[in-house]
C-alpha cells in the first residue's frame, strides 16, 4: 500500500481515501506515457495574475487606502509566491472611467470618475504586493487631452514603480456596433461609425496615445476576438511605444447566443478541446509581436462573457477548464494570463465581505485551478514533451524546473471514466509525490479540496486549512503508476537525478 502523508504541524498520518492507493503492479489497461525533452516554452514570473474593474477595486480592497483587505492580498500572493504579481485594470470600464479636467465636460459614454481615494487604493494594493499594474486608459472619448489627464493622474499618484503600462481602450473592434451611451430619446450610441475598422483604429490609437505621458510604455489592441490579431505587425510597427500586446479569451458567451451553439454555456462546452486554447492566428500574432520585442499578456480570461454564467462558471468544471486553458496559452508562446473578475459575478474566483471590521472570503472552485497551475507549473518552469496513444477525455502537462524536478498534471474531465496510466519519465529518479484537485462533481459550487486542503465555506486568513495530502508513488518496473479517478485531477511531482 502507498504511503499517504497528511502533512499538519509535523504529523503525519495514513489517510487513503477511493483512488489514492496506487497500484502496486502496473494493470494491464494503463496508458503508457513517456514525458521527453522541453519544448522551448517557459512560465515567466507573474504569469498568473488578476483582471479588475474600475468599478470594483473597493469590493475587492476596501475603501481605506490605509487598511486594505488582508484576505484578497493573500490570494494574489498564493498565485505568485515568488514573484511580483501582474494586475491588469481595465475592462469595459475603461472606456465608461475619466479623471475631470476643468472647463472639459464629461463625454457622454463616461459613467465613472477617479477620485484621488480611488488612487490610493490601486496604490496601497500594488505596494502590499510589490505588484505591477496594468491600467485601462479611455480611448473611446476620442481625446488625447482627457487620455493624457487620465494617465497623468494615474502616475502621480501610483508612481511609476508599480506601473507597468497604460492600456489605451478596450475591445474597440466592438466600437461600431455596441452602444457607448443612450441618448435623450433612449436610443444606443456607438463610439465610432458603421465603418470603422482595424486601419481607423490604428491611426486614433497613434493620435490619442501622443497625449499620454512618456516612460511608461503602452499596451494594447484589448482585443474580445482575434480577427485584428492578424495585423498586430501593423499595429505594433505604427505604435512603437507599445511594448505589451494584450487580447482577450472568453471561450463561452451568455449574450444573444441560441442553445444549439458550440459556444453557448454548458459544462460539456467548457470542458470541450476547443474551450481551452483560442482561434487560429494566435501564434502569428505572438511571433509577430516577439519578433518586434514585445511581451504578449492575454489580460482578460474567463469562462463565459457578458458575466458568466451560473451552473457554469461558478462549478468545479470551471476549475478544470482553467488549468488546461493556461497550460494551452503557455503553449502558444503567450507570456502571461489575467483572471478577469468583478463583485457579484458567477465567474469570479473569490467573493469578500466585510463583518465586525473583519474580512472574510468565499474561494470558488475556478481559483483551486489556477492555485493547481501555479504548483503544477511555477515560475521558471520549462514545458516538456509527451508521447501517448490518445487519451480520451484526460489531458497531460508537464514541467520541468526550478530546480531538479520534474511535474505531470493529469486532467480527467469525464464525468465517470476514471484514467490509469503508467508514466515513464527517463530522467526521473526514486518515488515521485502526488496531489490531487477533487471535488464532488464537475458541477459541484462547493467541497473542493487540493492535496486535502480547503478554503471551506468561508476563510478569515486566505490560507488552506487542513491536513495535506500527499501520496508517495513508487515506481513498477520502471514507470510510476497513476490513477485518476473521474472529474478530478493529479499532479504527480518527481525529483530528477
Amino acid at each position: 500500500m502507498a504511503a499517504v502523508l497528511a502533512v499538519a504541524g509535523g504529523t503525519a498520518a495514513a489517510l487513503l481515501l477511493p483512488g489514492d492507493d496506487p497500484p502496486a503492479r502496473l494493470p494491464r489497461d494503463a496508458v503508457p506515457v513517456t514525458v521527453t525533452g522541453a519544448t522551448g516554452a517557459r512560465i515567466s514570473a507573474g504569469y498568473l495574475g488578476v483582471s479588475l474593474e474600475y468599478t470594483a477595486l473597493s469590493a475587492y480592497v476596501g475603501r481605506d487606502p490605509g487598511a486594505i483587505n488582508p484576505v484578497f492580498v493573500r490570494l494574489l500572493r498564493n498565485l505568485a509566491p515568488r514573484a511580483s504579481p501582474v494586475i491588469r485594470v481595465g475592462g469595459d470600464s475603461t472606456d465608461w472611467t475619466w479623471w475631470p479636467v476643468a472647463g472639459v465636460p464629461r463625454p457622454p459614454g463616461v459613467s465613472y470618475t477617479l477620485t484621488p481615494r480611488w488612487v490610493a487604493l490601486a496604490r496601497a494594493l500594488a505596494r502590499a504586493l510589490d505588484a505591477r499594474l496594468v491600467l485601462g486608459i479611455n480611448l473611446e472619448a476620442d481625446s488625447a487631452r482627457l487620455a493624457g489627464a487620465e494617465a497623468r493622474a494615474l502616475l502621480r499618484g501610483i508612481g511609476s514603480r508599480f506601473i507597468s503600462a497604460f492600456e489605451l481602450g478596450n475591445e474597440p473592434e466592438a466600437y461600431s456596433t455596441i452602444g457607448w451611451y443612450t441618448n435623450w430619446r433612449g436610443v444606443s450610441i456607438p463610439g465610432r461609425p458603421p465603418d470603422y475598422g482595424v486601419r481607423a483604429y490604428i491611426a486614433d490609437y497613434a493620435s490619442v496615445s501622443r497625449g499620454l505621458p512618456a516612460g511608461v510604455a503602452l499596451a494594447g489592441p484589448a482585443l474580445a476576438s482575434t480577427g485584428w490579431l492578424q495585423d498586430a505587425g501593423r499595429f505594433l510597427a505604427a505604435n512603437p511605444r507599445v511594448r505589451l500586446l494584450t487580447f482577450h479569451f472568453y471561450p463561452l458567451r451568455r449574450c444573444g447566443i441560441p442553445s444549439r451553439s458550440p459556444i453557448y454555456p454548458t459544462i460539456a462546452h467548457l470542458l470541450a478541446p476547443r474551450s481551452a486554447a483560442p482561434a487560429a492566428g494566435v501564434r502569428a500574432a505572438v511571433a509577430a509581436a516577439h519578433r518586434a520585442g514585445v511581451t504578449v499578456r492575454v489580460d482578460e480570461l474567463n469562462s463565459v462573457s457578458c458575466k458568466g454564467r451560473p451552473g457554469v462558471s461558478d462549478t468545479f468544471a470551471s476549475a478544470l477548464w482553467v488549468t488546461e486553458a493556461l497550460f494551452e496559452l503557455a503553449q502558444d508562446g503567450v507570456d502571461g494570463v489575467n483572471v478577469h473578475t468583478l463583485a457579484r459575478v458567477s465567474y469570479a474566483p473569490f467573493a469578500f465581505a466585510r463583518r465586525a471590521g473583519r474580512w472574510g472570503a468565499r474561494v470558488m472552485p475556478l481559483y483551486y485551478g489556477l492555485l493547481l497551475f501555479g504548483r503544477a507549473a511555477p515560475a521558471g518552469a520549462r514545458l516538456l514533451r509527451s508521447e501517448h496513444p490518445p487519451l480520451g477525455g484526460l489531458e497531460l502537462w508537464a514541467t520541468r524546473g526550478p530546480g531538479s524536478v520534474i511535474r505531470v498534471l493529469f486532467i480527467n474531465d469525464s464525468p465517470q471514466t476514471p484514467a490509469t496510466l503508467a508514466l515513464r519519465a527517463p530522467l526521473a529518479r526514486g518515488a515521485g509525490t502526488l496531489q490531487r484537485l477533487r471535488a464532488p462533481g464537475l458541477a459541484a459550487t462547493a467541497g473542493v479540496t487540493l492535496a486535502g486542503q480547503t478554503y471551506g465555506q468561508l476563510t478569515t486568513t486566505g490560507r488552506l486549512a487542513g491536513r495535506r495530502r500527499m501520496i508517495a508513488v513508487e515506481p513498477v518496473d520502471g514507470r510510476y503508476p497513476v490513477v485518476v479517478p473521474p472529474a478530478s485531477a493529479a499532479l504527480l511531482t518527481l525529483g530528477v537525478r
